[in-house]
């Protein structure tokens, strides 16, 4: 954005048929902007490109912008946990969609 960063997302294989989105992340001044939506999008296109059938993603309940990103992009909650993590009780969610 005005030639500075403004988002970043990993595509890494998670298996022989599904893509796992890891680390969304947008700097808060590029926030509310659609950056977020852009990068999923992209991700998944990459997947498809690259063969995969699915595509899966890791995140925590707390974080209700990146779900709201997922949710539009397909995604369907698979999974959820509570676990112990970064000095915090949180809820992990598993999110799942096709290709």
């Amino acid at each position: 954005m005005d030639g500075e960063p403004a988002g970043c997302v990993f595509c890494v294989r998670k298996d022989s048929v599904t893509a796992q989105l890891r680390l969304l992340l947008v700097e808060p001044s590029a926030r509310g902007l659609g950056i977020g939506a852009r990068l999923v999008e992209e991700c998944m296109r990459f997947a498809r490109a690259a063969g995969y059938q699915q595509m899966a993603l890791w995140t925590q309940d707390c974080l209700p912008g990146a779900r709201r990103i997922y949710q539009r992009a397909g995604f369907q909650l698979a999974g959820q946990g509570k676990h112990h993590s970064f000095g915090h009780d949180l809820v992990e969610q598993t999110w799942t969609r096709p290709l």
